[in-house]
């Protein structure tokens, strides 16, 4: 809808995509925080599990959820805007600067989550989450992706949200290379608070 609105000014296409996903962040970590943790990111998911937190064998299941959901809301996306179901992105999101974007988003939003978790996560971790994406949107020059299931999913859609099914995969390796950077440097800080 933002894009159809915008009328071809891609800032307001991009303000629009940013509040919209910074409001749906906020409405589903808290709707399914309860259920499952809010676990929507497989860079999370994996982050967790090194950590202790999921036990392994649950964080496959996850994962799977996660792409499963992924690709089930592009589709969503696409019936309500009589779109084709899925259609591979002509989006190009290559180069250093993006991939180096991707890392700075994934190592910020697990920077965020685990120094809110600590807190009273409940609360703290849904705000924060949210803000720290929809800001991620602006900071990064890859629109602050963050995620593999999203990144994979975003490939199978050729609209201003989109990415070339060739740029996905290095996408992902930043986004997990952030995620561990995150997890060791705050297992690294928390140890040393004791």
């Amino acid at each position: 809808m933002g894009e159809r609105l915008a009328g071809g000014n891609v800032a307001v296409a991009l303000l629009a995509n940013t509040m919209a996903t910074g409001a749906a962040l906020v409405a589903l970590i808290l709707a399914f925080g309860p259920v499952s943790g809010a676990h929507f990111n497989p860079a999370v998911t994996l982050a967790d599990a090194v950590r202790g937190g999921l036990p392994w064998p649950e964080a496959a299941p996850y994962m799977a959820a996660q792409v499963v959901g992924a690709f089930a809301g592009v589709a969503a996306a696409h019936l309500m805007f009589e779109l084709p179901l899925f259609f591979a992105s002509r989006h190009a999101r290559s180069g250093p600067a993006q991939m180096f974007s991707e890392f700075v988003a994934t190592f910020g939003l697990l920077a965020v989550i685990w120094g809110c978790a600590r807190g009273r996560a409940s609360v703290a971790v849904p705000f924060a989450v949210a803000g720290y994406i929809t800001a991620a949107y602006w900071f990064t020059a890859s629109t602050s992706f963050a995620n593999p299931a999203v990144t994979l999913a975003r490939s199978a859609s050729d609209t201003f949200a989109g990415i070339r099914p060739a740029d996905a995969p290095g996408f992902i390796v930043a986004q997990l290379l952030g995620a561990g950077v995150a997890t060791g440097l705050f297992h690294w800080l928390l140890a040393e608070r004791g």
